[in-house]
């Protein structure tokens, strides 16, 4: 017990981690909504950092917790990495891929976002941030896999930067929020 709550202490002490993560999610959310897109390689690219910068943070994320969460951050990191590898290989490709499969990625994190919410409710009093932003990702999946009939090429740029910018922003204060919240439970076992 004294030595579950020893690494569970040092664990916590890392949360800083996991606010620069929020931090860089800000600023990767802020920079391509901002951005001008020329080319479909541009947005490729930026694609496959934003994929590779999710699996980065998923991967931290695993080391951090246990049991079958870690096994699902690890999916997760997996997942994105790829996602992110293949944006690189293939960057025009990824724009139109992209349109696609974005609904279902969408649909999928928002799902986990609200299971991790709602299994989060007797540990954190924000728990409940986790459900919202689950049912606003589920909603922005809807919108995008409705959307897909927007054939022309500019316009079907600037929604994919938006969707993209807006996931980072979500994953930001998400990740803000729960480090503030590892950083709250590891001065309650410092006290106690």
């Amino acid at each position: 017990m004294f030595e579950g709550r020893m690494l569970l202490r040092e664990t916590t002490r890392y949360w800083w981690v996991v606010l620069l993560a929020g931090i860089a999610w800000l600023v990767i959310g802020w920079l391509v909504l901002r951005a001008n897109v020329t080319s479909l390689k541009t947005v490729g690219v930026l694609l496959g950092v934003v994929f590779i910068l999710a699996g980065v943070t998923d991967a931290a994320l695993a080391a951090l917790v246990g049991g079958g969460w870690k096994v699902l951050y690890y999916i997760m990191a997996v997942i994105f990495v790829l996602a992110g590898l293949w944006a690189f290989i293939r960057p025009v490709n990824t724009f139109f891929a992209l349109v696609s499969v974005l609904a279902l990625l969408l649909l999928l994190y928002g799902a986990f976002e609200i299971v991790r919410g709602i299994a989060s409710r007797d540990e954190t009093p924000y728990w409940w941030l986790g459900l919202v932003t689950g049912v606003l990702l589920i909603l922005l999946a809807f919108w995008v896999s409705g959307s897909d009939r927007v054939y022309d090429l500019r316009a079907r740029t600037f929604l994919i930067l938006f969707w993209v910018g807006l996931m980072a922003l979500i994953r930001g204060f998400t990740d803000i929020v729960l480090a503030f919240s590892i950083r709250r439970a590891g001065q309650a076992l410092t006290a106690a």
